[in-house]
């Protein structure tokens, strides 16, 4: 499902962010950027050990913040280590909208054109994959309806029961904002 935002293109895929050939994929990241299980195991799996040591030269960041490395064996030039909250701990929409917003704007900063994000939180950190979607998604269509170099955002979502999650709630933004048709 492809959107088109102020002449940027916004995508939803199911499939798998580390075969990603934008300039950066996001992983799901924790505070002290370890890359363990979910996304971040992947991406440390086909992305080789260079990303978790310069993971280890940055050390840590704050839950909803976000850092940028490059992507190794990746097809991507850069992951962007995002970190969303565990469900329980507090102002957790806050907090993902964060992760998100962080994300967009690290990606600008570092002249990127193209990002892939998956349903950050959606996991194991317990986040509910509807509120996910809502969160990411506005953040996205805010932040692209405004001044950035990004021409192409894809939600990379692993799995057809989150790509419903996130096509359902995309067609209602599109409904809200009244931006236009989707393409399936």
């Amino acid at each position: 499902m492809k959107v088109n935002i102020e002449n940027r293109t916004l995508e939803l895929l199911d499939g798998d962010i580390t075969e990603m050939q934008t300039d950066a994929i996001v992983n799901a990241a924790n505070a002290r950027l370890i890359l363990g299980g979910g996304v971040a195991g992947a991406i440390r799996t086909k992305g080789g050990p260079e990303i978790q040591a310069e993971c280890d030269k940055i050390g840590a960041t704050f839950v909803g913040g976000a850092v940028i490395t490059t992507a190794g064996n990746l097809k991507a030039k850069h992951v962007i280590h995002a970190v969303g909250p565990r469900m329980g701990e507090g102002n957790e929409n806050e907090k993902l909208k964060n992760a998100t917003l962080n994300s967009l704007k690290l990606a600008d900063e570092n002249n990127l054109k193209s990002i892939s994000f998956p349903a950050i939180s959606a996991g194991i950190f317990g986040f509910p994959i509807e509120s996910c979607a809502e969160i990411m998604l506005k953040t996205t269509i805010g932040y692209l309806k405004g001044q950035t170099g990004l021409e192409k955002v894809v939600f990379c979502l692993f799995g057809n029961v989150s790509y419903k999650v996130f096509a359902k709630q995309l067609k209602q933004e599109i409904a809200d904002l009244s931006l236009g048709g989707a393409k399936e």
